[in-house]
């Protein structure tokens, strides 16, 4: 197939669009390029890609209505992959309207699209933010996600929803993934393990929120990827078990479902710090400091759903994860 990837020279868009060319599908890259962190490490997964075969890119902003559309147009993608949109709990504090704009309006522009080229299942990133203040864990997308603590979350929140709205009145098949805190190599400069490994080699302090007592469900990227490959002929149906006199928030009358991908294993934010001590072969100097605003606590994914689905277990260690990392930035860098 022709499967368009939205944010095409991101994290997981690129691992995901490698992934896919491999499948033997072709793929069409969708990316702004943006300066949000370093574009030379975007230009670089962008390199790699269009040396493949039956890649090809445009360079274009998912809030461009008349591109986006045109292009939808053009192709009529059965699948498309949204991965496109403004990242990040902390930047939303500065910049609000980057995510009003990318993660509303540009979301919007997505499912119009693939409403107009008949998609037969469009695939969204959403995030284990989404949870919110909720602390019944492991996060169950049968849970609410009614209280979103960070502008981030909400906007992923509202991606859920007008998703949804778009199934109930369009019937256009459309899943939901909420991510738990991906790493791996090729991973984004502004997350905890690219940005400790770039001070601690340069003998800087690196910036410990939560006084250290953060906890997480590091998902390394292999395993979303594969969990996201898994997905692409499993479009929702309307379930049978849909009751509307008592609302499941994980299922739909629609065709619609939202699954989470973590690593199912909670880690605390020291312990992820230490491994990358033990792989760099060096001691960080370690800045304590309050927990910032717009951060949860904890993170710890249920993923029982999407193995249900796609007999895929995401069981990646973060000693094996954070080692895959270092080889990848010691090589990128020159370190």
């Amino acid at each position: 197939m022709k499967i368009l990837v939205t944010g095409a020279a991101g994290f997981i868009g690129s691992t995901l669009s490698h992934r896919l060319l491999a499948m033997g599908h072709s793929v069409v890259g969708v990316d702004n390029l943006n300066d949000y962190y370093e574009v030379s490490l975007k230009e670089a997964r962008l390199s790699r890609l269009l040396s493949r075969e039956s890649f090809s890119f445009h360079r274009m902003d998912i809030v461009d209505r008349p591109g986006l559309l045109g292009l939808f147009e053009r192709e009529a993608f059965p699948v498309v992959y949204n991965l496109a949109a403004q990242v990040g709990v902390r930047y939303a504090l500065e910049n609000p309207f980057a995510y009003i704009d990318t993660n509303l309006v540009g979301f919007g522009n997505i499912l119009e699209g693939a409403l107009r080229a008949k998609t037969r299942h469009l695939i969204y990133a959403s995030s284990s933010s989404v949870y919110g203040a909720n602390a019944l864990q492991p996060f169950s997308e049968h849970h609410s996600t009614e209280h979103p603590i960070s502008l981030y979350a909400a906007t992923k929140k509202a991606n859920e929803m007008m998703a949804h709205s778009y199934a109930h009145i369009h019937r256009l098949p459309v899943t939901g993934l909420r991510f738990f805190t991906v790493y791996g190599p090729w991973g984004r400069p502004d997350m905890a393990l690219f940005k400790f490994a770039n001070l601690i080699v340069k003998d800087k302090p690196i910036p410990v929120f939560g006084e250290g007592k953060l906890v997480r469900d590091f998902t390394y990227v292999d395993d979303i990827v594969e969990s996201l490959v898994r997905l692409l002929d499993k479009a929702p149906v309307p379930s049978p078990g849909w009751d509307a006199k008592s609302p499941d928030p994980a299922i739909s009358s629609a065709p619609y479902r939202i699954y989470n991908i973590g690593n199912r294993n909670p880690v605390l934010l020291m312990r992820y710090i230490e491994v990358l001590e033990e792989c760099l072969g060096k001691k960080a100097v370690k800045e304590f400091l309050p927990r910032q605003a717009g951060d949860m606590d904890s993170t710890w994914a249920d993923t029982s759903e999407l193995e249900a689905l796609t007999g895929f277990t995401p069981a990646t260690s973060i000693e094996t994860g954070i080692h895959r990392f270092v080889d990848w930035y010691r090589e990128y860098y020159k370190v």
